[in-house]
């Protein structure tokens, strides 16, 4: 996961961590301490959304207005025009999170479909596609 520390700018997971990773049709689960607290899609690792609130990484971020949460809270793909803020070193096909703009609490994490850049000054377009968000089967796996 050191890569993942890197990439967001936060340290994650301690020596001292029991993780396990389980294997689902789209990507396999990092259980740190029983909590699934990470995900690897595709070879790359990153944080789960309550990993992402555990550890509260500064880098990789997609920043959506009020008007956007309702939709990404339910598994939908982020679009550019809802984008407000995006850190500028997420590049076409990394992994990247999305928060809200008031909070800046975690939503969803997703596949970025265009540049940090280009998120924040297109006017059409999805931005990026949705993963894992609050309220999935990923999340629902914490509350038993």
């Amino acid at each position: 996961m050191e890569d993942t520390e890197r990439v967001l700018g936060c340290q994650v997971f301690s020596d001292s961590d029991s993780i396990d990773v389980a294997s689902l049709k789209t990507m396999d689960i990092v259980y740190v301490d029983g909590k699934v607290l990470g995900m690897i899609v595709d070879g790359r690792s990153f944080l789960s959304v309550r990993g992402l609130l555990e550890y509260g990484p500064r880098n990789r971020f997609v920043t959506v207005d009020m008007g956007a949460v309702k939709f990404v809270y339910n598994g939908a793909d982020v679009m550019a025009p809802g984008v407000v803020d995006a850190d500028p070193s997420i590049s076409e096909g990394d992994l990247a999170w999305v928060r809200d703009e008031r909070n800046l609490q975690p939503l969803a994490v997703g596949v970025a479909l265009m540049s940090g850049n280009e998120m924040v000054s297109e006017n059409k377009g999805k931005a990026l596609k949705s993963l894992h968000h609050v309220g999935d089967a990923i999340w629902k796996m914490d509350e038993d």
